[in-house]
Protein backbone atom coordinates (compact mmCIF):
# COMPACT_ATOMS: atom_id res chain seq x y z
CA UNK A 1 0.00 0.00 0.00
CA UNK A 2 1.54 3.25 -1.04
CA UNK A 3 1.16 5.97 2.00
CA UNK A 4 0.01 10.10 1.26
CA UNK A 5 0.50 12.60 3.06
CA UNK A 6 -1.75 15.28 1.33
CA UNK A 7 -1.69 19.10 2.07
CA UNK A 8 -4.19 21.78 1.54
CA UNK A 9 -7.29 23.68 2.40
CA UNK A 10 -9.66 20.84 3.09
CA UNK A 11 -11.68 23.54 4.33
CA UNK A 12 -15.42 22.02 2.81
CA UNK A 13 -18.22 23.59 4.92
CA UNK A 14 -20.89 25.62 4.09
CA UNK A 15 -18.35 28.95 3.57
CA UNK A 16 -15.79 26.99 1.53
CA UNK A 17 -15.94 25.48 -1.88
CA UNK A 18 -14.63 22.50 -2.74
CA UNK A 19 -10.96 22.48 -4.23
CA UNK A 20 -8.50 19.70 -5.23
CA UNK A 21 -7.74 17.96 -1.88
CA UNK A 22 -11.57 17.27 -1.43
CA UNK A 23 -11.76 15.69 -4.46
CA UNK A 24 -8.47 14.16 -5.69
CA UNK A 25 -8.19 12.49 -2.26
CA UNK A 26 -11.07 10.03 -2.17
CA UNK A 27 -10.21 9.03 -5.86
CA UNK A 28 -7.19 8.21 -4.66
CA UNK A 29 -8.42 6.39 -1.44
CA UNK A 30 -10.60 4.41 -4.02
CA UNK A 31 -7.46 2.75 -5.94
CA UNK A 32 -6.11 1.71 -2.58
CA UNK A 33 -4.30 4.36 -1.38
CA UNK A 34 -3.68 5.56 2.25
CA UNK A 35 -4.21 9.31 3.00
CA UNK A 36 -3.56 11.54 5.64
CA UNK A 37 -4.76 15.26 5.23
CA UNK A 38 -4.32 18.45 6.47
CA UNK A 39 -5.31 20.84 7.33
CA UNK A 40 -9.03 22.05 7.98
CA UNK A 41 -8.24 24.25 10.33
CA UNK A 42 -9.89 27.60 9.45
CA UNK A 43 -7.20 30.02 11.24
CA UNK A 44 -4.68 30.20 8.73
CA UNK A 45 -2.12 30.21 11.39
CA UNK A 46 -2.97 26.90 12.51
CA UNK A 47 -3.87 25.63 9.01
CA UNK A 48 0.38 26.10 8.97
CA UNK A 49 0.99 24.48 12.08
CA UNK A 50 -1.27 21.14 11.81
CA UNK A 51 0.41 20.52 7.99
CA UNK A 52 3.47 21.00 9.64
CA UNK A 53 2.43 18.60 12.56
CA UNK A 54 0.99 15.98 10.21
CA UNK A 55 3.99 16.08 8.03
CA UNK A 56 6.74 15.61 10.62
CA UNK A 57 4.24 12.95 12.48
CA UNK A 58 4.10 10.56 9.25
CA UNK A 59 8.04 11.11 8.05
CA UNK A 60 8.43 7.73 8.47
CA UNK A 61 5.75 5.89 6.70
CA UNK A 62 4.88 8.41 3.80
CA UNK A 63 5.63 7.66 0.36
CA UNK A 64 5.26 11.20 -1.13
CA UNK A 65 3.34 14.32 0.22
CA UNK A 66 0.74 15.99 -2.45
CA UNK A 67 0.97 20.02 -1.96
CA UNK A 68 -2.01 21.96 -3.49
CA UNK A 69 -0.06 24.79 -4.68
CA UNK A 70 -1.70 28.45 -5.32
CA UNK A 71 -0.70 31.89 -6.13
CA UNK A 72 -1.85 33.73 -3.80
CA UNK A 73 -1.06 33.20 0.30
CA UNK A 74 -1.00 29.87 -0.15
CA UNK A 75 1.88 29.87 -2.28
CA UNK A 76 3.69 30.71 1.05
CA UNK A 77 2.26 27.09 2.75
CA UNK A 78 3.67 25.80 -0.50
CA UNK A 79 7.54 27.41 0.34
CA UNK A 80 7.36 26.58 3.90
CA UNK A 81 6.39 22.83 3.21
CA UNK A 82 8.20 22.48 0.64
CA UNK A 83 11.09 22.97 2.22
CA UNK A 84 10.10 20.95 5.53
CA UNK A 85 10.08 17.90 2.84
CA UNK A 86 13.53 18.92 1.80
CA UNK A 87 15.07 18.88 5.14
CA UNK A 88 12.64 15.45 6.11
CA UNK A 89 14.01 14.21 2.53
CA UNK A 90 10.75 13.41 1.54
CA UNK A 91 9.41 13.25 -1.86
CA UNK A 92 6.69 16.22 -2.70
CA UNK A 93 4.61 16.61 -5.55
CA UNK A 94 3.15 20.25 -5.51
CA UNK A 95 -0.06 20.00 -8.10
CA UNK A 96 -0.30 23.67 -9.30
CA UNK A 97 -3.65 25.67 -9.30
CA UNK A 98 -4.62 28.84 -10.07
CA UNK A 99 -4.61 30.83 -13.47
CA UNK A 100 -2.39 33.66 -11.73
CA UNK A 101 0.89 31.05 -11.00
CA UNK A 102 2.61 32.10 -13.95
CA UNK A 103 3.43 35.34 -12.32
CA UNK A 104 4.26 34.11 -8.98
CA UNK A 105 7.04 32.26 -10.97
CA UNK A 106 8.37 35.90 -12.16
CA UNK A 107 7.38 38.10 -8.83
CA UNK A 108 9.81 34.99 -6.66
CA UNK A 109 11.21 33.05 -8.98
CA UNK A 110 14.22 32.17 -6.23
CA UNK A 111 11.04 30.99 -3.92
CA UNK A 112 9.89 29.51 -6.73
CA UNK A 113 13.10 27.59 -7.69
CA UNK A 114 13.60 26.40 -4.34
CA UNK A 115 9.84 24.92 -4.24
CA UNK A 116 9.55 23.85 -7.71
CA UNK A 117 12.94 22.17 -9.00
CA UNK A 118 13.24 19.79 -6.25
CA UNK A 119 9.74 18.22 -6.31
CA UNK A 120 9.93 14.87 -7.15
CA UNK A 121 7.33 16.08 -10.11
CA UNK A 122 5.37 19.36 -10.90
CA UNK A 123 1.63 17.93 -11.67
CA UNK A 124 -0.22 20.39 -13.89
CA UNK A 125 -4.02 19.69 -14.00
CA UNK A 126 -3.71 21.81 -17.39
CA UNK A 127 -1.83 22.09 -20.81
CA UNK A 128 -1.91 25.99 -19.87
CA UNK A 129 -0.01 25.60 -16.84
CA UNK A 130 2.72 23.19 -18.44
CA UNK A 131 3.30 25.25 -20.81
CA UNK A 132 4.04 28.46 -18.64
CA UNK A 133 6.09 26.67 -16.35
CA UNK A 134 8.33 25.32 -19.29
CA UNK A 135 8.48 28.74 -21.53
CA UNK A 136 10.34 29.41 -17.51
CA UNK A 137 12.59 27.00 -17.67
CA UNK A 138 10.77 24.01 -15.79
CA UNK A 139 11.24 20.76 -17.23
CA UNK A 140 9.76 18.21 -14.33
CA UNK A 141 5.97 18.98 -14.93
CA UNK A 142 3.22 16.38 -15.94
CA UNK A 143 -0.30 17.51 -16.90
CA UNK A 144 -2.76 15.32 -15.32
CA UNK A 145 -6.01 16.78 -15.88
CA UNK A 146 -8.72 17.32 -13.19
CA UNK A 147 -11.25 14.94 -13.49
CA UNK A 148 -14.20 13.88 -12.86
CA UNK A 149 -17.08 10.69 -12.55
CA UNK A 150 -18.38 11.18 -15.61
CA UNK A 151 -21.45 9.00 -15.34
CA UNK A 152 -22.90 11.66 -12.65
CA UNK A 153 -23.27 14.15 -14.89
CA UNK A 154 -26.36 12.88 -17.54
CA UNK A 155 -26.39 14.66 -20.52
CA UNK A 156 -28.72 17.46 -22.00
CA UNK A 157 -29.59 18.80 -25.06
CA UNK A 158 -30.97 22.11 -24.54
CA UNK A 159 -33.27 24.44 -26.43
CA UNK A 160 -32.84 28.74 -25.77
CA UNK A 161 -36.16 29.87 -26.03
CA UNK A 162 -35.53 32.15 -23.24
CA UNK A 163 -32.27 32.67 -22.31
CA UNK A 164 -31.72 30.77 -18.63
CA UNK A 165 -27.63 32.18 -17.64
CA UNK A 166 -26.06 29.60 -15.10
CA UNK A 167 -22.94 30.74 -13.27
CA UNK A 168 -21.06 28.80 -10.55
CA UNK A 169 -18.15 29.93 -8.93
CA UNK A 170 -17.17 31.17 -5.64
CA UNK A 171 -17.76 34.92 -5.12
CA UNK A 172 -14.40 36.18 -5.80
CA UNK A 173 -13.50 39.99 -7.52
CA UNK A 174 -10.99 37.90 -9.43
CA UNK A 175 -13.54 35.46 -10.96
CA UNK A 176 -15.30 38.80 -11.70
CA UNK A 177 -19.15 38.08 -10.95
CA UNK A 178 -20.60 41.44 -11.54
CA UNK A 179 -19.59 40.89 -15.40
CA UNK A 180 -22.66 38.52 -15.38
CA UNK A 181 -25.15 40.64 -13.57
CA UNK A 182 -23.81 43.28 -16.44
CA UNK A 183 -24.59 40.52 -18.91
CA UNK A 184 -28.01 39.94 -18.10
CA UNK A 185 -28.81 43.50 -17.85
CA UNK A 186 -28.17 44.44 -21.53
CA UNK A 187 -30.19 41.06 -22.57
CA UNK A 188 -33.19 42.00 -20.74
CA UNK A 189 -32.62 46.18 -22.49
CA UNK A 190 -32.54 44.61 -25.71
CA UNK A 191 -36.17 42.82 -25.20
CA UNK A 192 -34.58 39.55 -23.56
CA UNK A 193 -36.84 37.83 -20.81
CA UNK A 194 -33.23 36.52 -19.73
CA UNK A 195 -32.50 34.93 -16.11
CA UNK A 196 -29.40 34.47 -14.23
CA UNK A 197 -28.76 32.27 -11.41
CA UNK A 198 -25.46 32.00 -9.46
CA UNK A 199 -24.37 29.81 -7.49
CA UNK A 200 -21.52 29.76 -5.11
CA UNK A 201 -20.59 31.02 -1.52
CA UNK A 202 -18.93 34.43 -0.84
CA UNK A 203 -15.04 34.03 -0.72
CA UNK A 204 -14.02 37.86 -0.08
CA UNK A 205 -17.52 40.47 0.43
CA UNK A 206 -18.00 40.22 -3.52
CA UNK A 207 -21.19 37.85 -3.06
CA UNK A 208 -22.83 41.00 -0.79
CA UNK A 209 -21.58 43.45 -3.24
CA UNK A 210 -23.00 41.33 -6.45
CA UNK A 211 -26.70 41.71 -4.71
CA UNK A 212 -26.36 45.63 -4.13
CA UNK A 213 -24.98 45.83 -7.94
CA UNK A 214 -28.06 43.73 -8.78
CA UNK A 215 -30.11 45.92 -6.99
CA UNK A 216 -28.84 48.91 -8.62
CA UNK A 217 -29.56 47.68 -12.04
CA UNK A 218 -32.65 46.85 -11.21
CA UNK A 219 -32.37 42.84 -11.98
CA UNK A 220 -33.38 40.01 -10.43
CA UNK A 221 -30.98 37.60 -9.81
CA UNK A 222 -31.42 33.93 -7.89
CA UNK A 223 -28.35 34.01 -5.38
CA UNK A 224 -28.13 30.46 -4.40
CA UNK A 225 -25.34 30.85 -1.94
CA UNK A 226 -23.45 27.38 -2.19
CA UNK A 227 -24.87 24.02 -3.08
CA UNK A 228 -23.30 20.70 -3.00
CA UNK A 229 -22.82 19.57 -6.26
CA UNK A 230 -26.17 17.58 -6.82
CA UNK A 231 -28.00 20.23 -6.15
CA UNK A 232 -26.72 22.49 -8.34
CA UNK A 233 -26.57 19.86 -10.99
CA UNK A 234 -30.35 19.15 -10.62
CA UNK A 235 -30.89 22.94 -11.05
CA UNK A 236 -28.57 23.23 -14.08
CA UNK A 237 -31.51 21.56 -15.76
CA UNK A 238 -33.65 24.32 -15.91
CA UNK A 239 -30.49 26.76 -17.07
CA UNK A 240 -29.46 27.03 -21.03
CA UNK A 241 -26.41 28.46 -20.99
CA UNK A 242 -22.96 28.76 -18.52
CA UNK A 243 -20.95 31.78 -18.58
CA UNK A 244 -17.61 31.75 -16.93
CA UNK A 245 -16.69 35.75 -16.40
CA UNK A 246 -13.52 35.27 -14.65
CA UNK A 247 -9.88 37.59 -15.43
CA UNK A 248 -7.94 34.57 -14.44
CA UNK A 249 -8.51 30.70 -15.01
CA UNK A 250 -6.69 27.18 -15.01
CA UNK A 251 -8.81 24.81 -15.43
CA UNK A 252 -12.11 24.96 -13.75
CA UNK A 253 -13.80 22.23 -12.84
CA UNK A 254 -17.01 23.93 -12.74
CA UNK A 255 -16.65 24.76 -16.70
CA UNK A 256 -15.69 21.08 -17.48
CA UNK A 257 -19.00 19.99 -14.95
CA UNK A 258 -21.29 22.32 -17.57
CA UNK A 259 -19.62 20.54 -20.45
CA UNK A 260 -20.69 17.48 -19.48
CA UNK A 261 -23.96 17.84 -18.69
CA UNK A 262 -24.49 19.54 -21.80
CA UNK A 263 -25.04 23.57 -20.74
CA UNK A 264 -23.03 25.30 -23.76
CA UNK A 265 -20.09 27.49 -22.09
CA UNK A 266 -18.96 31.05 -23.05
CA UNK A 267 -16.18 32.02 -21.35
CA UNK A 268 -13.52 34.71 -20.92
CA UNK A 269 -10.41 33.79 -23.35
CA UNK A 270 -7.85 33.62 -20.61
CA UNK A 271 -4.91 31.51 -18.81
CA UNK A 272 -5.98 27.97 -19.41
CA UNK A 273 -9.51 28.55 -20.85
CA UNK A 274 -8.21 28.25 -24.77
CA UNK A 275 -6.27 24.77 -23.87
CA UNK A 276 -9.68 24.03 -22.50
CA UNK A 277 -12.37 25.09 -25.14
CA UNK A 278 -11.25 25.58 -28.81
CA UNK A 279 -13.45 28.69 -29.93
CA UNK A 280 -16.96 27.49 -31.79
CA UNK A 281 -16.06 23.85 -31.75
CA UNK A 282 -16.77 23.14 -28.20
CA UNK A 283 -17.48 26.53 -26.33
CA UNK A 284 -17.53 30.16 -27.13
CA UNK A 285 -14.35 32.40 -26.03
CA UNK A 286 -14.82 36.27 -25.31
CA UNK A 287 -12.63 38.91 -24.34
CA UNK A 288 -12.56 39.49 -20.47
CA UNK A 289 -14.67 42.37 -18.60
CA UNK A 290 -16.09 42.97 -22.16
CA UNK A 291 -20.28 42.41 -21.36
CA UNK A 292 -20.83 42.91 -25.55
CA UNK A 293 -19.05 39.53 -26.69
CA UNK A 294 -21.14 38.28 -24.16
CA UNK A 295 -24.34 39.19 -25.47
CA UNK A 296 -23.70 38.96 -29.29
CA UNK A 297 -22.16 35.27 -28.26
CA UNK A 298 -25.28 33.97 -26.21
CA UNK A 299 -27.90 35.68 -28.82
CA UNK A 300 -25.91 33.71 -31.45
CA UNK A 301 -26.56 30.65 -29.54
CA UNK A 302 -30.40 31.17 -29.08
CA UNK A 303 -30.21 32.45 -32.81
CA UNK A 304 -28.65 28.93 -34.25
CA UNK A 305 -29.79 25.83 -32.37
CA UNK A 306 -27.67 23.67 -34.62
CA UNK A 307 -24.42 25.52 -33.90
CA UNK A 308 -25.23 24.95 -30.25
CA UNK A 309 -25.95 21.10 -31.03
CA UNK A 310 -22.65 20.98 -32.55
CA UNK A 311 -20.34 22.60 -29.38
CA UNK A 312 -22.63 20.75 -27.05
CA UNK A 313 -22.02 17.43 -28.21
CA UNK A 314 -18.48 18.43 -28.94
CA UNK A 315 -17.93 19.10 -24.94
CA UNK A 316 -19.31 16.47 -23.99
CA UNK A 317 -16.97 13.99 -26.42
CA UNK A 318 -13.87 16.23 -24.76
CA UNK A 319 -14.65 16.16 -21.04
CA UNK A 320 -15.45 12.96 -21.52
CA UNK A 321 -11.06 12.23 -21.58
CA UNK A 322 -11.59 13.72 -18.17
CA UNK A 323 -13.45 10.78 -16.71
CA UNK A 324 -11.56 9.46 -13.80
CA UNK A 325 -11.32 6.26 -15.30
CA UNK A 326 -9.16 7.61 -17.80
CA UNK A 327 -7.51 10.38 -15.61
CA UNK A 328 -6.23 7.86 -13.01
CA UNK A 329 -3.79 5.62 -15.01
CA UNK A 330 -1.74 8.80 -14.87
CA UNK A 331 -2.11 8.99 -10.88
CA UNK A 332 -0.81 5.35 -11.02
CA UNK A 333 2.02 5.85 -13.30
CA UNK A 334 3.65 8.80 -10.81
CA UNK A 335 2.57 7.27 -7.54
CA UNK A 336 3.08 3.59 -7.79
Amino acid sequence: MTNLVYIGNKLNNTKATVTSIDVLGPLLESEGFNINYASSKSNKGLRLLDMVFTLVKHRKSTDYMLMDTYSTLNFYYAYVIGQLCRVLKLKYIPVLHGGNLPDRIIKNPKMCQSIFNHAFKNVAPSQYLKSRFENEGYSNILNIPNSINIEAYRFQQRTIDTIHLLWVRAFDKTYNPLLAIDVLKALQDRGESATLTMVGPDKDGTLQQAKYYADKLEVTVNFTGKLEKQDWIKLSQQCNVFMNTTNFDNMPVSVIEAMALGLPVVSTNVGGMPFLIEDEQDGILVPPNSVKPFVEAIMGLKNDSDFTKKITLNARKKVEQYDWEVVKSLWLSLLV
